[in-house]
C-alpha cells in the first residue's frame, strides 16, 4: 500500500482512539508529508475540523506554488467544505481511500480540473462501516444530516 495512504489511515485510527471519527488525511509535496490531520470535530468541539481541514491547518501557511504541487491523501471522499478548500488552494490531486460509505462532490472536483484517484481501500472502508454502525448519530452530525 502507498505509504502516504498508510499515514492517512494512521491518522484516522488516532482520531478513533481519541473518541472521534476515523477519517485521516496527509498533504504531500515532493514525496514528503508536510501536514497531517484527522477529524477532530468531537475532540475539539469544532464544526469545521474535518480531517482535510485539520491537515491543512497543521501544514501551516504555504505558498500558492506549494499547494499547486501538492497531493492530498484522505481516507474518505472529501465533503463540500473540504472540496472547497481543495479548490481554493488549487490542490491538483486527491487520493481517496474509499467513497462507498460517503461520496462528496467528486464530479465537481473533477470538472474543476482536480485529479482524483480512488483506491477502494478495504481498511478505510471497514473503519468507516464499523464507525457508522456503532455511532450513527455522530456520523449523521458529521455529514450534516
Amino acid at each position: 500500500m502507498d505509504p502516504f495512504m498508510r499515514a492517512a489511515i494512521a491518522e484516522a485510527k488516532q482520531g478513533l482512539a481519541e473518541g472521534g471519527i476515523p477519517i485521516g488525511s496527509v498533504l504531500v509535496i515532493n514525496n514528503e508529508i508536510v501536514g497531517r490531520g484527522h477529524n477532530r470535530r468531537v475532540q475539539s468541539g469544532s464544526p469545521v475540523l474535518h480531517a482535510e481541514m485539520d491537515c491543512l491547518e497543521n501544514a501551516g501557511r504555504l505558498s500558492a506554488g506549494d499547494y499547486q504541487r501538492a497531493t492530498l491523501y484522505t481516507t474518505l471522499s472529501p465533503c463540500d467544505m473540504c472540496s472547497g478548500a481543495i479548490l481554493l488552494y488549487k490542490i491538483p490531486k486527491v487520493v481517496i481511500g474509499e467513497n462507498a460509505t460517503f461520496r462528496g462532490p467528486e464530479t465537481y472536483l473533477e470538472d474543476r480540473g482536480v485529479e482524483l484517484i480512488q483506491l477502494h481501500d478495504a481498511e478505510c472502508l471497514q473503519l468507516m462501516r464499523d464507525f457508522i454502525r456503532d455511532n450513527p448519530e455522530l456520523w449523521n452530525e458529521d455529514i450534516g444530516e
